[in-house]
C-alpha cells in the first residue's frame, strides 16, 4: 500500500513518481521503467524537458525578430500596396480613435510572446543554475504566462478575418505578410515549450524549499 506523501517534500524526494496516464503514484525505485497500475512508460520527470523547452524558446527568439519587424500584412487599394507592420497597425488603430483594440494587440502581438520567451528562459536558468529563487512564485509566474500566452493567437485571428472580409480584388485587398508566418512560428513554438516543460523541476532545483 502506498505510503501518505508528505506535504512540504518533493515527490522525487519521497520515491513517487505519477504516472501521466493513469495518474497513479508509484515507487521510482521498484518502477523506473512502466507504471505498475497500467503498465505504460513511466519517469520521475518528463524526459529531456529542458532541451526541449530550450530549442523551442531559442527557434521562437530567432523569429520574433522578422514577426516585429517586417510587414504582418498588406493592404492592397485601388492597385497600391500598402505594408503594415504589427507596430504600425497599432498606430493606425490609435490615429483612427481604436484605442482600446489597439492596447489589447500590443499587450497579445508583443508584450505577450516577448514576456513569456522571457520568463521561461528565466526559469529555465534558475533551474539549471539551481538560483534559490521563491519556487511558489515561478510556478505562479509560469502558470500566468501560460495562459495569457493563449491570447497570441488574437493577431492571427483577426489576420484570417481581414483577408477573408477584405477581397474586393485589385478594389481592396488584404494579404499576410512574411511575418504573420514568423508570428505563427512564435506562437506555436512558445506553445509548445511551456508543453514541454516540467513545473516539478522548479522543486527539484530548489531542494529545501517548502
Amino acid at each position: 500500500m502506498n505510503k501518505p506523501l508528505i506535504t512540504g517534500i518533493s515527490a522525487r524526494q519521497q520515491d513517487r513518481q505519477l504516472c501521466r496516464v493513469c495518474e497513479k503514484h508509484s515507487s521510482i525505485s521498484e518502477n523506473q521503467e512502466c507504471c505498475p497500475y497500467c503498465g505504460s512508460p513511466i519517469s520521475p520527470r518528463i524526459e529531456n524537458s529542458q532541451q526541449k523547452t530550450w530549442a523551442l524558446l531559442f527557434t521562437a527568439f530567432i523569429f520574433i525578430f522578422p514577426a516585429n519587424l517586417y510587414p504582418i500584412t498588406y493592404l492592397l487599394k485601388n492597385g497600391t500596396r500598402y505594408p503594415d507592420t504589427i507596430f504600425s497597425g497599432i498606430v493606425s488603430l490609435l490615429s483612427s480613435g481604436m484605442s482600446g483594440i489597439a492596447f489589447i494587440v500590443f499587450i497579445a502581438s508583443i508584450v505577450v510572446p516577448i514576456l513569456k520567451i522571457v520568463v521561461l528562459a528565466f526559469i529555465s536558468l534558475a533551474i539549471h543554475f539551481k538560483w534559490q529563487f521563491n519556487p511558489k512564485k515561478q510556478l505562479i509566474a509560469f502558470t500566468l504566462v501560460d495562459w495569457i500566452g493563449r491570447w497570441s493567437v488574437l493577431d492571427l485571428f483577426v489576420i484570417s478575418i481581414m483577408v477573408a472580409v477584405f477581397d474586393k480584388g485589385n478594389f481592396l485587398s488584404v494579404y499576410p505578410g512574411i511575418a504573420a508566418t514568423s508570428f505563427t512560428v512564435v506562437v506555436i513554438t512558445t506553445l509548445f515549450a511551456a508543453q514541454s516543460f516540467d513545473t516539478r523541476l522548479i522543486w527539484d532545483a530548489n531542494t529545501d524549499a517548502r
